[in-house]
């Protein structure tokens, strides 16, 4: 098999629409110029990271992204979150298109974050949930993630680790697109959270023995990242990774 060009946009994600588009649609031109079959962004990165976005106008800026995406022949795992009109509801999504455009399907996050109280408050309350899926592109057979989905931080959700790398890898995905959107300060605790988002990328990467392609909203871009964007390998090896501050791109090829 022809090895997969994958890139990936660690970049700025606000809640003003024709921003994101705006930064999406630089990361799609730096995956065609860089010849990438597939780019990767991060969690909400078109909507913004909230269930409280226009749908009208987050559904025509996705037309726009998508057609120049497939102008561009760049096939695309794209962060959005979204209302779906066959059921009205809203979703975290990791939206897969082909090179040429066409709409594969969604991942919707399925381990959403929310408080430990009784009954807990957060974005639990605000995404719908459909079952763990994989796609077929190009031949290869993928799943996407969303943030929390990954590590299944204990501390900011109440729903038990549903091991979702390892049920894609039985599930016979060899990659996994992971867009995240995690908070970030100065404090200890971001610096205790970026070693355990780091351990969780190499640890599952291995344990699935699959390819794992994860990229950060980078917002605030005076602060590091929550996590580090990047490739990571089926042994757990980093094969490339963004700058841990500010907006960044990469590519890799990896064959599967």
């Amino acid at each position: 098999m022809t090895p997969l060009r994958i890139a990936g946009a660690q970049i700025p994600v606000s809640s003003d629409i024709e921003t994101n588009v705006a930064e999406i649609s630089q990361a799609i031109d730096f995956a065609s110029q860089a010849k990438a079959d597939i780019l990767l962004t991060p969690e909400g990165s078109l909507s913004g990271y909230t269930h409280l976005f226009d749908a009208q106008q987050a559904a025509d800026a996705l037309r726009r992204v998508t057609a120049r995406a497939a102008a561009a022949h760049v096939g695309l795992a794209l962060g959005t979150c979204f209302i779906e009109p066959d059921d009205l509801k809203c979703y975290n999504q990791v939206r897969f298109y082909a090179p040429d455009g066409t709409f594969l399907g969604f991942h919707n996050k399925t381990l959403t974050t929310g408080s430990m109280t009784q009954p807990p408050v957060g974005e639990i309350n605000h995404y719908a949930v459909r079952p763990l899926r994989t796609f077929e592109f190009q031949g290869l057979r993928v799943g996407g993630l969303i943030c929390n989905d990954l590590w299944a931080n204990p501390m900011c959700t109440p729903m038990p680790d549903p091991h979702l790398t390892q049920q894609l890898s039985e599930m016979e995905a060899r990659v996994i697109f992971h867009a995240v959107n995690g908070g970030r300060d100065a404090s200890e605790w971001a610096e205790i959270n970026w070693h355990f988002h780091e351990s969780s990328l190499r640890m599952r990467a291995a344990a699935g023995k699959l390819w794992i392609v994860t990229v950060d909203n980078c917002a605030p871009l005076d602060l590091r990242c929550s996590a580090p964007s990047g490739v990571v390998a089926p042994d757990g090896r980093w094969v490339c990774r963004a700058a841990p501050v500010g907006r960044d791109y990469f590519v890799a090829a990896i064959d599967c």
